[in-house]
Formats: structure tokens, sequence, C-alpha cells
């Protein structure tokens, strides 16, 4: 603030000490705080003026004051404007907008009426500590968005059933303008919650810096107050809009506070006003939502200027990162385990990878008609997606000797096992379909088929009829019999039944009285 401002404040202080204390311009500064120059200056128009120590008591501070600046504004300091704090608050909320800056503003505008810095700032901060807990945070322009859940939930009614599901209500609030989204899913799965966050991105005409989420399991897979550990999935949409995820920290509502506050605003005005409507459809409720959601936005704030659709338009939307050229898509994650027969299962379908995989670990990133594999970040195997049971595989995925089995096929088994006998057929196939896929009982198949060489079909068609009947799944088990001639016994017993047998050390029912 000026000097010739200052002295103003203080010239009686000033002859105090001059004219009765006797202390020199330096002394009578450090006691004062006024500069040096501006003391002198003040000492030589009292001189002018010929005023002695004490002043007359019916001079008062603004008549003295009019003495030695008959051109400055000498209205008292208790007259001070009082800045707009509302103003002030939302002005800090835009980006490289300072407290010094907007002082200076001020000073400029109410030059012989104003505060000092040091005054500005601490009635501002006496103003924002008494507002609302959900103002005591600063949030710039296009910095943070807050996501969460409703506790809420509505109904929908199935029109053909009568069955009763509850959708989940999702909610996202921008930090600086207060503007909300909110819509309604099936739940709160990975996929619905991945998809709200592309509508809602959408919703806004950009994307913010941050994304503040509760630690739900779908967008955290370990919530932990220091180092919480995000979902590969909700890592790929940070990736792909660019922004960065931090969890707010368990049991800390305060994180989160417009999350909080734009829930509970959600529910008050929007679902609060559905709860006498029935809904048929996601579609139906989602577009009330929509309507009561943008009037909402359009609703005046209670202790600042304007709504948060104004709020957002000035403050959030020319902040905001543009949107990339193509929304993202789902895509599942998961962890997967390469079986020895170098295969892994994905919804009951199994794809083929290297074999040189076989027990590693694999990562599946599964997308609406592609199926990727990666090892430590690297692209391995890719297949198109199949939604439906079975086995694919890619030819030079397969080991050199496996590739030979590749020109065998179930019916080609099927039939030289018929051409044995009923029982052989019998036995290959349910041994194809307990393997998850053919290809896996293929070397077991071939051992029994080509025992033909070695013994008549006629004989393993029998051993293969009594592996059948006691449950034997094993070819040792089959060799054994064939080894033991346990066949040709089987077929002498079934041509020569045994017949009761008379004779004096057989004892009969009369034995037993």
């Amino acid at each position: 603030m000026p000097a010739k401002r200052i002295a103003m404040r203080k010239i009686r202080d000033v002859l105090r000490l001059k004219l009765d204390a006797r202390l020199s311009i330096r002394q009578i500064s450090a006691s004062t705080k006024v500069s040096v120059g501006a003391i002198q200056k003040l000492l030589q128009k009292a001189q002018a003026l010929n005023l002695t120590w004490p002043l007359p008591d019916s001079l008062t501070d603004e008549q003295l004051a009019q003495l030695f600046y008959p051109e400055a504004d000498t209205r008292a300091s208790s007259r001070y404007q009082v800045p707009d704090w509302a103003a002030v608050h939302q002005e800090l909320k835009r980006k490289g907008i300072t407290k010094q800056l907007l002082w200076e503003e001020y000073t400029q505008q109410y030059p012989n009426r104003c505060y000092s810095y040091s005054q500005f700032c601490d009635r501002y901060l006496h103003w924002n500590k008494q507002q609302r807990r959900s103002m005591r945070q600063l949030h710039k322009a296009g910095e943070k968005c807050f996501i969460d859940y409703c506790g809420q939930t509505v109904p929908i009614i199935c029109q053909s059933t009568g069955e009763v599901r509850h959708a989940q209500v999702f909610v996202a609030v921008l930090g600086a303008s207060n503007y909300t989204y909110a819509e309604a899913t099936e739940s709160q799965s990975l996929p619905d919650w991945l998809q709200s966050h592309v509508r809602a991105f959408e919703f806004f005409g950009g994307t913010p810096e941050m994304l503040i989420p509760d630690n739900l399991r779908s967008g955290v897979s370990k919530a932990c107050r220091y180092d919480p550990e995000l979902n590969p999935s909700y890592q790929q949409v940070a990736e792909h809009y660019q922004v960065a995820v931090m969890p707010a920290r368990p049991y800390k509502p305060k994180d989160k506070a417009k999350a909080e506050v734009g829930v509970q605003v959600v529910e008050r005005w929007i679902l609060a006003r559905l709860r006498h409507h029935s809904f048929f459809s996601l579609a139906e409720l989602n577009q009330c939502i929509r309507a009561l959601l943008e009037e909402l936005n359009q609703k005046p704030f209670k202790q600042l200027p304007g709504n948060r659709k104004e709020a957002f338009e000035k403050l959030d939307r020319p902040a905001l990162k543009p949107l990339p050229c193509t929304p993202y898509r789902y895509v599942a994650i998961k962890q997967v385990k390469v079986n020895i027969d170098y295969h892994i299962q994905y919804e009951h379908h199994h794809y083929s990878v290297p074999h040189q995989y076989v027990g590693e670990r694999l990562e599946l990133h599964a997308g609406e008609r592609l199926i990727q594999l990666y090892y430590r970040q690297q692209l391995v195997a890719s297949h198109p997606r199949k939604r439906y049971p079975g086995i694919t595989t890619d030819e030079s995925h397969m080991p050199k000797r496996h590739q030979k089995h590749q020109q065998w096929t179930p019916g080609r088994l099927k039939r030289w096992a018929s051409a044995i006998g009923p029982d052989t057929l019998q036995w290959v196939s349910e041994r194809m379909e307990e393997k998850a896929h053919p290809e896996q009982a293929y070397r077991l198949c071939l051992g029994l088929l080509s025992l033909s060489r070695q013994y008549p079909a006629q004989r393993l068609n029998t051993s293969c009829k009594l592996a059948n009947q006691e449950g034997l799944v094993k070819l040792r088990q089959i060799k054994s019999i064939l080894a033991s001639n346990r066949d040709q016994l089987s077929e002498q017993e079934d041509g020569n039944p045994c017949l009761p047998q008379d004779h004096e050390n057989i004892r009969g029912p009369h034995t037993f009285h």
C-alpha cells in the first residue's frame, strides 16, 4: 500500500512520538512501521502548520488527516469496502489465479477503502471457515471429478415376468463447478462402472485431470490408504483418456466430500421425486433422470452466485481436456495360467498360445471381438473371440511332434473304434468327452486302437466291454485284461453259465432249521 496512505492512519502517533517522546525518526519508523520518508514529509508539514503537542481535543483524526492531505479520502478505516468473498472463492478456482492478484485488483477498485494484503487473506480465511464443510477444499477448474454410487436404488419391473430388479445410480461431480452427472445401470459390475465413466465424459464434453473414485471393488482391486491397487481395466480407461486416478482413502469421507454431497443432492432432487413412479426398463428410468438432471444443474446455489450449469460453463468447460477421437471400449482383463496342452480357457472356450509358455501366467485381454494374450507386456497370441464351448488352436503354437496329431480328428478316431466294435467305440467316445477338448484324449485313444495290431478285434472289443462295465479308464488296465486273457475267460463264462451243483458236501436249506 502507498506510504502516503499508511502515514494517514498514524499521523497522531507520529506527532506524539516526535513532539512529546522526542524519539528519532528511525525509532518512530520502527515503532509505527511507517517509512522514514513518509515520517519526514509529515513532520515538515506539521512544522509548516505550527502544530504542537498536545493537539487540541476538538481536532478529530479525520480533521487532522485533512490538514495534511486535503485531497485524500479521509473516511475512517471502519468503512473499508468488504470484498465479495463468494466471488473471490469462485475466482480462486481458476487456473493461475492467486489471492495476491485478487487483492491487487481489489485495491485498484477501492484505493482508499481497502484492506492490506494480510487483512485480505485473514478475512477470506475467516469467511471460508464459516461456510459449509464441502467448501473447505479449494478445487481448481478442470482438475478433479469425484465419482460414487448412490446408496439408494431404483426398482425396475420386468413386464413379462413381473420380476423386480434394482438399478444402481452412478454419480460424477466436477470439483470446481459442482456440475453433476447421474445415470442408472444394471449393476455396479466392472463393465457398467467403466461405461458409466465413458458416458460421463461425453456429458461433460471433456476429461478432467484426476478422477477421485471411492474404493469400489470394480475400480480398486486392493484398497490401501497409501498405495491402492487399481483394477487393470480401470487403468486402461485412465490411459485411454489421459487422466490420473486418485482413489479416496478408506474411511476418509472428506477425501470425496464432493461425491458425498453430489450423491445426497441426486437422492434428494432426483430419486426422491421418482419414488412414486414405476419403471419397466432401464432406458425409461434414464430418460427421467436426464430430464431432472438438467433441472438440478440449473438450480441456483444457496451460498454462491449462479448455478452449477453457469459455473461449469465459466470454470470447468474451458479447462477440460478434449475427448479422444474414439471412445473407450470395454476390455475384460484377467490372469490366466497356460495348461499343459498349451491352451488357456476363457468362458468355456480354449485358445492356444505358443507351447513354450506352458505353466506360465499370462494376462488375457478379452475385447468385443478379439482375445489377446500378453506375457510381461508382450503380445504372444491373438484369436477371434468365440462365444461357444470349443477349442481354437494355431498350428504354429504346437510342438513339432504335436503337429502330426493335427491330421487326426475325433471323427476319424471314432470310425476306427467303430470298425473294431461297439464297446470300443463307447470307451473311446467317453474318454474324449471327459477332456476339456478332445485333443487331450488323442494319445490315449491312439494307444488303445493300436492294440488292434497285436490282438484280434474281438478280444479288444471284449476287453473294452469289461472296462466299460467296471469303469476302467486307464490304458494299462485294458492291457492287463488282454495280457491275463481275462477277456477270453469272460467269453467262456458267457457261453457256459454256471448251473446249480448237487454234491454231498454241499449243504442245502434243510441243514438250517
